[in-house]
């Protein structure tokens, strides 16, 4: 999966970045490495959803997909 970011240069010094396509996606970094090594863990998070905070009925299916 590749996913576009935007990244700017934060006022107070460091850089903060958004993911458009995953809504309140965002994290910040002091340094331009912190930042990266942070957007990856910002959207791993982002996309994590715990199945028990869903309604499931007998007839669904739960289901993992890489793409």
């Amino acid at each position: 999966m590749k996913l576009k970011i935007v990244i700017h240069e934060a006022e107070e010094g460091g850089y903060w970045a958004e993911v458009p396509s995953i809504p309140w996606c965002a994290t910040q970094g002091d340094s331009f490495d912190e930042l990266l090594s942070n957007i990856y863990e910002a959207v791993e998070g982002c996309l994590s959803v715990d199945v028990q905070d869903i309604a499931i009925s007998k007839n669904d299916k739960v289901m993992e997909i890489a793409v």
